[in-house]
């Protein structure tokens, strides 16, 4: 862990015990392993961590993630480059990590919705909620990229 500012691993053992057990839930899912990077890099990207964007880039990368889908995942919704699956994905991870300000209307859960079955949803949301906790303590703590 580099951070500049205090080792969270060490102020609070048991806290972060529990968010590794969290960490270890969220890659369990059922939803595809390059689905559930992209919403960490874009939930990441929108909260400005840059250990979690670092870690992630470099993890989907070694498992065949395109340069170009990951350049262009910020804008996502102008590009061609991703299907049905993962664009409701990132929609559904924008508003969520985007909540004070979007309050996850209907209009936007029921197109999510269309495409996810029951289980699938509540683990994306629980993979964006995961991710939204990671960049705090990565943004917080100025945690950065080694």
């Amino acid at each position: 862990m580099n951070s500049k500012r205090l080792n969270y691993y060490a102020a609070a053992p048991v806290a972060m015990n529990a968010m590794m057990g969290l960490e270890k839930a969220a890659s369990d899912s059922v939803l595809p392993r390059s689905l559930r990077e992209l919403v960490r890099i874009r939930a990441s990207q929108i909260n400005g961590c840059a250990y979690c964007i670092d870690m992630h880039t470099t993890d989907v990368t070694h498992q065949g993630e395109t340069l170009r889908r990951l350049a262009a995942l910020s804008a996502w919704k102008e590009t061609p480059f991703f299907n049905e699956q993962e664009r409701a994905a990132l929609l559904w991870t924008e508003t969520l990590t985007l909540v004070a300000a979007t309050h996850a209307p209907d209009d936007i859960y029921e197109k999510v919705a269309a495409v996810f079955n029951d289980q699938e949803l509540a683990e994306l949301t629980f993979v964006i909620a995961v991710i939204n906790a990671w960049n705090r303590f990565g943004v917080g703590f100025a945690m950065q990229p080694e």
